[in-house]
């Protein structure tokens, strides 16, 4: 039986691509060069998606929009408005977009992990 959370997760790829994403654009060889090579990071971050029952359509686009998270809260985004960000744009539920937030930034920015927000 598949959960109704597992559905709502397995938005996340096409979600991105659909609004979250198309800033990937804007990264060029950043978005891209860690799938190219999977490195611990990568592999704890899709660890921890898979753990959290959040699905993606590859490895490699889920990595891409981990480190978009990043490049958001680099250019000033809350945590919070990024969550919203990908609840919007995929069938994520504001928990679960919350948690692949917070997991991209264990993985991929670890200085703004836990960081209170106003």
């Amino acid at each position: 039986m598949t959960s109704a959370r597992s559905r709502k997760a397995r938005l996340l790829l096409p979600l991105l691509a659909a609004g979250f994403l198309p800033a990937v654009g804007l990264l060029g060889p950043l978005a891209t060069a860690p799938a190219a090579h999977a490195d611990g990071n990568d592999d704890a971050f899709i660890a921890a998606l898979h753990a959290h029952g959040i699905a993606h359509d590859s490895p490699k686009s889920a990595i891409a929009a981990g480190h978009l998270v990043c490049h958001q809260l680099d250019m000033g985004k809350t945590q919070e408005q990024i969550a919203t960000d990908v609840m919007n744009s995929s069938t994520l539920d504001g928990d679960n977009a919350g948690f692949f937030v917070a997991l991209a930034e264990r993985a991929y920015c670890p200085q703004y992990a836990d960081v209170p927000t106003a």
